[in-house]
């Protein structure tokens, strides 16, 4: 009889052992948990202010195309102007050249949005693009 005491002296106490260890796995399961979560809300957000950026930069590019074809010539050298937040620098250059006698202009423009703060911090985005209209 004495043994059997004594091996229930031996396992008394390993219950408390066994949840400690399940209760420090869970909380690191859970601290995974909230920085996988703060990266992809982060990425996303990331991913949503490239877009915008992208549109900005498009609305840029329209205005200067649609100046061009009303004027038939380039708009200011550098035209800066603010959409949703972002600051949108269009630029236009002109190359003439003549074809069989006759003079037709190649009119390139592009922009650049860009919101603020300085590359490589959380609340930068720009994109940049260019189009080339024949007149």
């Amino acid at each position: 009889m004495k043994t059997l005491s004594g091996a229930a002296q031996c396992e008394h106490g390993f219950a408390a052992i066994s949840a400690i260890f399940l209760v420090v796995v869970l909380a690191a399961l859970g601290g995974f948990m909230v920085t996988f979560s703060n990266s992809q809300q982060l990425g996303s957000a990331r991913d949503v202010m490239g877009s915008r950026a992208y549109w900005a930069a498009r609305a840029g590019l329209d205005w200067g195309v649609a100046s061009v074809t009303a004027g038939s010539a380039c708009p200011a050298a550098s035209t800066t102007k603010t959409v949703d937040g972002f600051s949108v620098v269009t630029t236009c250059s002109a190359i003439a050249y003549s074809e069989a006698s006759t003079t037709r202009t190649i009119y390139t423009l592009k922009a650049v949005a860009a919101s603020g703060g300085t590359a490589g911090s959380v609340g930068f985005a720009e994109r940049s693009l260019t189009a080339s209209v024949e007149l």
